[in-house]
């Protein structure tokens, strides 16, 4: 029976676990929260936990060694670690993250060790890499060019959990999807370079209504410009990769980030209340706190920023339970604390590439491709099994040596996306494509 181990207990973790024991592989988890793995594994025989960290070297090298596979669920700061350890004992790697510079500059040493190390196969990044593959090697394959192409994703509340002025809750990684709002952009937009200061993030935003949900708002996601070479469309003028929310979200996350709220210098904020972290904050008094800061950030009382505040108490005498920390992890928190699904909450995933195609024949066509999934509560959720379930076949396909490729891949090749993406239709999960649109149909 062929062993897994699998490196952090988080909020994607769950399905995984089911996936990997209703299969017939042997599974370990380690983690700092061994109780939270224990529920996953329900005494399952072929299940098993560990208490671990990340600064226990050697019981990780012992751990990697005993396994066939392992899958990090960790930050992304540990891949790397993870990653030089299972190629010094020849054992393959998954994760769900970007690869990075450092992940990318291990290549030479994995083909050497004989494994792969393969990345972002999640749900984004993932599930958008491998469908919008599909479709661009049809396009290629009819001797077609990618004019243009946008790729938006969104793991957000069901729209009647949507219930808080951000009309946001938080269904994965909390720290991860604040700490992501601290980026910039880097697009192209009919043929020119767009690049967004991380200040500027959530300014550079516009609208799109989603069949059978509703109007978002889209903001950019990191670097798109990589994904000409990634995708193989050097001949694309347009390339943006953005992210879905509810109106509320951009707007106050914006003015969060315009007074500083995120700023990741160490204060000693002892006897402090929220308000007079929010004054401080904004650089006024917190006399009439809430007519100041809507003035200071050009508001009205009623916005959804200021209605925000409010809503996570940052206009509250409550004292901060913190001595020397950070904005960062001040707001942050609060965020978390305010904004989590309850236990009988829904979750749903959103996705949506849109192509402009063009042929040698003068055809030109929209090719869209998108994908609504629900999950059914707080322990079930749709982004758990979009991103886990990706990883978990491919696990499967590696030990089955269905996947035999050596170094640091992406799932954008078609051995690994066309299997891939069957497997997860038999799991329910699956972009619907229509072909042949009208222009008017893209994005302007």
């Amino acid at each position: 029976m062929k062993k897994v181990l699998i490196l952090g207990a988080g909020l994607v973790v769950k399905p995984m676990v089911e996936f990997l024991l209703e299969n017939n592989f042997r599974l370990m988890i380690a983690t700092t929260t061994k109780e939270k793995a224990d529920r996953m594994i329900k005494g399952h025989p072929n299940g098993s936990s560990l208490r671990w960290s990340t600064e226990d070297a050697d019981t990780l090298e012992r751990l990697v060694n005993k396994h066939d596979i392992t899958v990090s669920f960790l930050p992304y700061k540990h891949h790397f670690t993870v990653a030089k350890t299972c190629i010094k004992c020849g054992k393959p790697l998954i994760t769900t993250s970007y690869v990075s510079a450092e992940m990318q500059a291990l290549d030479k040493a994995a083909k050497e060790a004989g494994i792969i190390i393969l990345n972002e196969i999640g749900l984004d990044p993932g599930i958008d890499h491998m469908t919008a593959m599909k479709v661009i090697d049809h396009i290629h394959g009819n001797k077609g060019k990618v004019e243009e192409f946008y790729s938006l994703c969104g793991a957000l509340p069901a729209p009647e959990a949507a219930n808080n002025p951000m009309k946001y809750k938080f269904s994965w990684s909390p720290k991860g999807v604040v700490l992501a709002s601290k980026n910039g952009a880097l697009y192209l937009k009919k043929g020119k370079k767009v690049s967004i200061e991380p200040l500027n993030l959530f300014k550079d935003r516009f609208n799109y209504n989603f069949h059978g949900v509703g109007n978002f708002e889209v903001y950019p996601n990191r670097d798109s410009i990589s994904y000409l070479d990634i995708y193989g469309i050097p001949e694309a003028s347009t390339m943006y990769r953005g992210t879905f929310r509810y109106k509320g979200w951009c707007e106050t996350l914006d003015a969060m980030k315009s007074i500083n709220m995120l700023d990741d210098t160490v204060k000693n904020y002892s006897g402090m209340s929220y308000a007079d972290f929010l004054a401080e904050r904004a650089g006024i008094s917190s006399k009439d706190l809430k007519k100041n800061i809507a003035v200071k950030l050009g508001l009205q009382e009623q916005s959804d920023p200021i209605e925000s505040f409010e809503f996570l108490g940052f206009f509250s005498n409550e004292i901060l339970n913190y001595a020397e920390t950070t904005p960062f992890e001040i707001t942050s928190d609060r965020l978390i604390k305010r904004m989590s699904l309850s236990d009988n909450e829904r979750d749903m995933v959103v996705m949506q590439h849109i192509f402009l195609a063009s042929y040698p024949d003068g055809k030109r066509e929209v090719i869209k491709s998108s994908m609504l999934d629900f999950g059914s509560s707080s322990t079930n959720t749709a982004v758990a099994r979009t991103v886990a379930l990706p990883a978990s076949i491919g696990v499967k396909m590696i030990l089955e040596k269905k996947i035999n490729l050596k170094g640091v891949y992406r799932p954008v090749l078609p051995q690994i996306y066309i299997p891939v993406i069957d497997e997860l239709k038999k799991l329910g999960i699956e972009m619907k494509e229509e072909y042949g649109l009208p222009e008017s149909e893209m994005i302007n």
